[in-house]
């Protein structure tokens, strides 16, 4: 079976690895070039979409922020899962939260603007302190502002009416500021017969907007509340694929914070910690497969390697790490790659993280100074 993937990244690539074991072949459409490549080389192996469309069995997106007129074209074919309504979800923040509205889904308190008299609105319905997020593209902490003081608010307008008027179906979202406890998050997949399945819940720490570590945790509780709310988004797009959805827990109760309906940097520790890994259960879903066992079989850790293009040999001869490298030309900032650290039980992959915080210059990977 083909199947082809909208965005030829890192995700693409990680695709390409789970496929190749249930003898899958990966494809990869590059929006920016338009050239279809090979995930892992990157090398072109065609040109054209509605020629790569024709070829393959099956069409899936590695990231949200798809040209709708790509979208489209990939729509009418018929074999684009999980569905156009669902990556524009992903990708139009205004489409997201009425969607978790519909869904009966807990979310922060929001206002949409387009004007400053909306601005203003906004000011007075969600209160301040609250968070700004344009509506369009924006992600890792981009196209995100925050109104802390009323007095802050012309000089804030300015740059987001800066923002809107950039593109012509730009906007930005308005959220009330949620005085959260931890961050988390839950990736699961639903097949094409409605089967669903989720992994253990995810804690992340991000530095300056952008994920640092992400550790799966044992949460009874919470991981009962995550499937509920995963479940009902899910069902109400019919999808089909892996999502992830992201939460602010406040005080035991969760808040949905985004939805991402694609494989997710959260989810990368499942490539060593779970039973079948999310690019794996992916693959499963679209291309009408079984889904495979969710179960945590190690304690583990993701740590997200981000402007670095090199690692100490004492990273790769420690005992459960696991380096993933994404074929990246350097850029500060830039999601190089990560590493799986895994250990048999809890206290001895806090050890392992200790240590690997010794050994990492400590400015390039600050979420494992705050642990240790």
């Amino acid at each position: 079976m083909h199947v082809l993937v909208l965005g030829a990244g890192q995700l693409a690539r990680m695709m390409s690895l789970a496929g190749a074991p249930l003898n899958l072949e990966i494809s990869a459409f590059d929006v920016g070039s338009k050239n279809i490549v090979h995930p892992l080389t990157q090398a072109v192996i065609g040109h054209g979409l509605e020629n790569a469309i024709e070829q393959a069995d099956v069409i899936t997106a590695e990231f949200e922020h798809i040209p709708h007129d790509v979208l489209d074209v990939c729509e009418k074919s018929g074999k684009f899962l999980p569905s156009t309504e669902a990556i524009k979800a992903g990708g139009d923040r205004r489409i997201e939260k009425a969607l978790l509205d519909a869904a009966k889904v807990k979310n922060a308190k929001y206002a949409v603007i387009n004007t400053r008299e909306d601005f203003d609105k906004a000011i007075e319905y969600v209160g301040i302190p609250m968070v700004l997020k344009s509506a369009l593209g924006g992600y890792d902490g981009k196209g995100q502002w925050r109104l802390k003081n009323a007095n802050d608010a012309d000089t804030i307008w300015a740059e987001m009416a800066e923002c809107i008027a950039a593109t012509e179906t730009q906007a930005i979202v308005a959220e009330e500021f949620v005085p959260f406890n931890r961050e988390v998050s839950l990736v699961g997949a639903r097949g094409k017969d409605g089967d669903v399945v989720v992994y253990p819940l995810a804690e992340n720490i991000h530095t300056n907007g952008v994920l640092s570590l992400s550790t799966a945790i044992d949460d009874a509780e919470l991981q009962e509340q995550a499937k509920s709310m995963f479940t009902a988004v899910a069902n109400s797009l019919d999808y089909v694929g892996v999502l992830a959805l992201e939460f602010f827990d406040v005080d035991g109760q969760l808040l949905v914070n985004e939805i991402a309906p694609r494989v997710h940097n959260s989810g990368h520790w499942t490539q060593q910690g779970a039973e079948t890994c999310q690019f794996e259960n992916h693959l499963r879903a679209v291309c009408g497969l079984p889904l495979g066992s969710t179960k945590l079989i190690r304690a583990t850790s993701m740590i997200n390697i981000l402007g670095e293009d090199s690692l100490p040999n004492e990273v790769l001869a420690m005992e459960g790490c696991h380096v993933h490298w994404y074929g990246k030309e350097k850029r500060a900032g830039r999601k190089m790659g990560h590493i799986n650290v895994t250990a048999d039980y809890s206290g001895e992959l806090q050890r392992r993280l200790a240590k690997l915080a010794t050994i990492l210059d400590k400015d390039a990977y600050p979420a494992l100074q705050e642990l240790s």
